[in-house]
């Protein structure tokens, strides 16, 4: 009988023959993307398998609450990913140059306002940001892009309006805070924003010959979605350990002052990972709130979140998440005070 780690060694190297033809036919260094997939899905999975509190209730509330963000969140980053490769493979890059005006300044909310008419959730938004600079977009305009699709698309004001009948004025004020919001992060990005922060992203220039537009539709979206698919499962553990560890009478403590439940609830959207077409559900539960505290948790979820904050580090490096997310925090409470002072 072959010992464990004979069969480990096979394993690993029937795995590795392909995904080494694979890249060497297509010229490309070979990724780690697959690994850290791997490595991210095999704490959860171990859960259903072995541990010594696997029929714990904490346990089991931890198992359901990772597996509902993780299955919530990945088929809007498979829509998300196959629009990157979509974008990459078979737009050209004039159209681009075509849609947007020339100067960043102007080119910014025009980029927030084009998240309106377009459907998608967070994890969706990231890599399709991420093609759009590799297209030559102003990278102040991606990342407006990046903020306004998942908050203020025709699915979310939609599932807003239901889930605040009679209150007009909350989808009115949640789309303003948002598109605000959006803006003044794209502006911030020219004014103080470092190429440095960045990772380097592959500049796409056209099509490159010897290859077909379905092989590199092929070959970029299996990237994406294998790199950025491991992000999404950790930042979807950490949600849930947040949603065991704390006791939801911590909510009642929070919820008598204005200022502390907006500042309460903007950081509970951002550990809840509660993906954008859903969240106005949350929100409208948390009836111990002020409507400008769930407007808050409305504005700040979609756009800073820990799955969020995960896939931005895996699209365009640590540097640009930490400083890009905490920005975006303080600016979505802000846009979200103001705005809603006014309307509700």
């Amino acid at each position: 009988m072959q010992k464990s780690g004979d069969l480990v060694e096979e394993a690993k190297a029937a795995v590795a023959a392909p995904a080494a033809a694979d890249d060497a036919s297509a010229g490309r260094p070979r990724s780690w993307s697959l690994l850290l997939l791997a490595a991210a899905t095999l704490p959860g999975t171990a859960l259903f398998v072995i541990g010594r509190w696997g029929d714990e209730p904490a346990m089991q509330a931890w198992r359901t609450v990772w597996l509902a963000i993780t299955v919530q969140a990945l088929p809007f980053l498979l829509l998300g990913t196959a629009l990157s490769g979509a974008i990459n493979a078979f737009v050209p890059e004039r159209l681009f140059s075509r849609m947007l005006p020339r100067r960043p300044v102007l080119a910014v909310p025009v980029a927030g306002a084009a998240g309106v008419v377009l459907p998608g959730c967070e994890c969706a938004s990231v890599p399709v940001a991420k093609s759009l600079i590799g297209r030559g977009v102003p990278p102040a305009a991606a990342f407006a892009f990046l903020l306004s699709a998942p908050a203020v698309n025709p699915v979310v004001l939609t599932a807003t309006a239901i889930a605040f009948p009679g209150s007009p004025a909350m989808v009115v004020a949640r789309l303003l805070a948002s598109l605000v919001t959006a803006a003044v992060m794209g502006w911030l990005w020219l004014v103080l924003g470092r190429e440095e922060w960045l990772r380097p992203i592959v500049r796409h220039t056209g099509h490159q010959p010897g290859h077909s537009r379905w092989t590199e539709f092929r070959y970029g979206f299996q990237h994406d979605f294998l790199h950025a698919g491991g992000f999404v499962v950790l930042g979807a553990m950490a949600a849930a350990t947040f949603n065991v560890a704390v006791p939801r009478s911590v909510l009642d403590v929070f919820s008598g002052s204005l200022w502390t439940s907006v500042l309460f609830l903007a950081v509970l959207a951002i550990v809840l990972a509660v993906c954008s077409e859903a969240d106005a559900f949350v929100a409208a539960s948390l009836t111990g709130f002020s409507p400008l505290a769930q407007l808050t948790f409305m504005v700040v979820g979609p756009m800073v979140d820990l799955k969020l904050i995960a896939l931005q580090t895996g699209a365009f490096g640590r540097a640009f998440a930490l400083r890009f997310s905490a920005a975006t925090a303080v600016v979505a409470v802000l846009c979200s005070v103001l705005v809603g002072g006014m309307l509700l």
